[in-house]
């Protein structure tokens, strides 16, 4: 919509070509249009102010005439590139001349942001974790649910409860018990954007700035991120193929520990049952919250899913975090809690307050799939494709390397770790960019270790690579494996 400057000596009524040129001018030099942005044509200007089109045309030429825009006939106007370059030349400069006066919060982020990367694209194969190959989604079902949920006419179009939809809440209900053992009411459930939204409600409510958060180490860095941002401080605890090192937490104050007991995120433990009972024993003791991340449970390829911590003793201390990222699809962003009763009116303040609530046409079609059991059998059949995806990298590797790769974290999930013990991991840049230069993406598991940890040097220290494959074909993972292999051996 063009805004239009109001001129003291003019009827408000009218608009002439003046106001017009003027407005369109100032909208191009704030770079509303975008680089060779397009303008409205002249009819359709001239029909949204209810003017003449010929008045149009006279703003448009003269426009035209100063060199702010480029006109063709029978096209629609656009921004002239020069225009815009310089345009983006006086913002950066203004920008760039006054620093912004920020919150404690915002100095932290930018002290220390977060890095989101463009991924790559046009890879023959792409060993990153977390994406998942379009494939495998259920566009059918997800059509027949949106569908479904869509033709339920609402009795009004409004807010609603900042818990999520009780459809969906009833939904996940049964879906936690029937599949992860997890015994809730359906008001100990929020639904949150995904994971993230669901940690950034944790560390909003649960820490403040000093207060000791207790980290995996390696583990999940948007997870650290978030809790530190309120100023809390990390608390490494290392991780072994059994998890988290309870055993340490012995004498350690904080308000809270995040993991990821089911499937230790990256490394790929499954915590037993001892250390379960001592890490409920000590949050109990430390009067702290265990936030339980179960990411991908549903992938389990030995066994059956173990049971969630939530599940053992009492639960007043645990905060269960799940997702369909893994599932169906990371840009759904659905998520949910399920948290101690006591604490259920102060989350759904807290997402309230956030957005209201998460969108209703999306819960709505995972409750239709949920109750339907479409999302189970697609479940199944997800599991079944990334069990072959992974049996096809593991065999790839061993091919490609022998016993010159040791591999973890194969019981369960949608990645595993490669350690090269006969590289060290100083080598890892120098075999990241050969590997891209030949079209794969790896991804080392060293970027995902606390900055202040302690040990050996770089040099002492075996190369790891943290795999996913739930994204690729086999044909992919095997000549992505013969290509890694040729980058490894250019480096010897």
């Amino acid at each position: 919509m063009i805004q239009m400057k109001t001129n003291p000596g003019r009827s408000a009524g009218r608009v002439g070509a003046r106001q017009i040129y003027e407005a369109l001018r100032d909208q191009i030099m704030s770079l509303v249009y975008g680089a060779d942005g397009l303008l409205p044509s002249s009819r359709a200007l001239a029909g949204e102010l209810g003017v003449a089109r010929s008045t149009v045309t006279v703003a448009y030429e003269q426009l035209a005439a100063e060199g702010f825009i480029e006109t063709r006939h029978g096209a629609r106007p656009r921004v002239a590139r020069a225009v815009v370059a310089r345009g983006r030349t006086r913002t950066a400069s203004r920008s760039s001349a006054r620093k912004a006066r920020l919150s404690a919060f915002g100095e932290r982020l930018r002290h220390d942001p977060p890095r989101w990367t463009e991924p790559p694209r046009g890879l023959i194969a792409n060993f990153r974790y977390g994406e998942l190959s379009p494939s495998d989604f259920p566009l059918l079902a997800w059509k027949k649910a949106v569908t479904a949920a869509m033709a339920r006419k609402p009795e009004r179009l409004a807010y609603d409860d900042p818990c999520g939809s009780l459809r969906l809440r009833t939904a996940l209900q049964a879906y936690l018990w029937r599949s992860r053992s997890v015994r809730c009411e359906t008001d100990q459930i929020i639904v949150v954007n995904g994971s993230q939204q669901g940690l950034d409600i944790c560390a909003r409510l649960l820490l403040d700035a000093g207060d000791r958060f207790v980290m995996e180490d390696p583990g999940y860095l948007m997870a650290r991120y978030t809790f530190a941002a309120t100023g809390a401080e990390t608390v490494p605890i290392p991780v072994d193929a059994e998890g988290l090192q309870t055993e340490r937490l012995d004498g350690i104050e904080a308000r809270l520990v995040y993991v990821t007991p089911s499937h230790q995120y990256p490394l790929g433990g499954v915590m037993p049952i001892g250390r379960r009972h001592q890490l409920l024993a000590w949050a109990r003791k430390a009067d702290a919250y265990v936030i339980e991340d179960d990411y991908d449970s549903e992938y389990r390829y030995d066994t059956r899913p173990i049971p969630p911590l939530h599940a053992l003793e009492g639960s007043d201390n645990v905060i269960y975090l799940g997702t369909v990222s893994k599932t169906l699809s990371p840009t759904l962003r659905i998520g949910y809690l399920v948290v101690p009763a006591e604490l259920r009116s102060l989350f759904a303040a807290a997402k309230q307050i956030m957005d209201r609530h998460t969108s209703l046409a999306e819960q709505d079609a995972l409750a239709v799939m949920l109750e339907s059991g479409a999302y189970d059998s697609h479940v199944r059949r997800v599991r079944r494709r990334n069990a072959e995806r992974q049996q096809a990298l593991l065999g790839a590797l061993r091919r490609r390397f022998g016993d010159r790769v040791r591999i973890e974290g194969t019981a369960a999930g949608l990645h595993v770790v490669a350690w090269f013990d006969g590289l060290s991991q100083k080598r890892e840049d120098a075999l990241v960019q050969a590997a891209r230069a030949k079209g794969v993406g790896i991804y080392p598991v060293s970027a995902l270790f606390d900055g202040r940890s302690t040990g050996r040097s770089r040099a002492r220290k075996p190369l790891g690579l943290v795999m996913g494959y739930s994204a690729l074909e086999t044909a992919q993972i095997e000549r992505g494996c013969k290509l890694l292999a040729q980058a490894v051996d250019e480096l010897d």
